[in-house]
């Protein structure tokens, strides 16, 4: 496991020992940064379930300019500081552990905007699509921003949530990658003013409403 490109292309990462972190693969990080990069003019990241710390990490050696690495696990979130330390990234970087409810409510109150996030939860715990529907009510999510979603392939997600539009979707074996574009004033702006249009225009009257002659 490696960090693909950019400014520590090359880099070794460690991963979190034993089996109950899920590391997504070299190949696969490489086909999310060609879906949404594959580079970047600076940015804020959220990487919700860090793991290793390798999607945060890729995303500033790409060019975004700050991380926020979110990991429960006291392991995980050991090898995320090792891992961001390897690469000279502390400066970038604000680690916490924390689980991911608690850190969304925590960065509700800084309200950070964020231009891409990565979502990577276990696959027996996923409600990535509450949790992306949360960063928008908590306005974490900047215009245009992009939301990664790693899941079992077994998962279909919305191709909605809120005003946020499937972009593509791309499935490795077990694994799906879905993505999402944060479009403000898309689907969901939409259909509330339509249903505000419904309610101006003259309905025709019912049998009940009509005079008799």
């Amino acid at each position: 496991m490696r960090v693909i490109s950019g400014e520590h292309r090359g880099r070794k990462l460690v991963a979190v020992p034993g089996k109950g972190t899920r590391p997504t693969t070299d190949k696969i990080k490489e086909s999310i940064f060609n879906m949404i990069g594959p580079y970047f003019s600076g940015g804020i990241a959220l990487d919700l379930y860090a793991g290793t710390g390798g999607l945060g990490i890729e995303a500033l050696s790409r060019g975004i300019e700050r991380c926020v690495f979110v990991e429960r696990d006291p392991k995980a979130f050991s090898v995320v500081k090792q891992n961001v330390a390897a690469c000279r990234l502390e400066e970038r970087a604000e680690l916490y552990r924390n689980d991911a409810s608690r850190a969304l409510k925590q960065l509700f109150k800084r309200k950070i905007a964020f231009d891409v996030v990565f979502l990577d939860p276990p696959y027996a715990h996923q409600h990535i699509a509450e949790e992306i529907m949360q960063m928008q009510e908590g306005g974490l999510l900047a215009e245009g921003a992009w939301i990664v979603a790693e899941h079992d392939s077994a998962i279909r997600l919305p191709d909605v949530i809120g005003e946020c539009c499937l972009d593509r979707t791309s499935t490795y074996g077990e694994t799906t990658i879905t993505i999402y574009r944060f479009e403000p004033g898309g689907p969901t702006d939409q259909k509330q003013e339509q249903e505000q249009t419904d309610e101006l225009e003259p309905k025709a009257a019912s049998e009940s409403d009509q005079q008799p002659e």
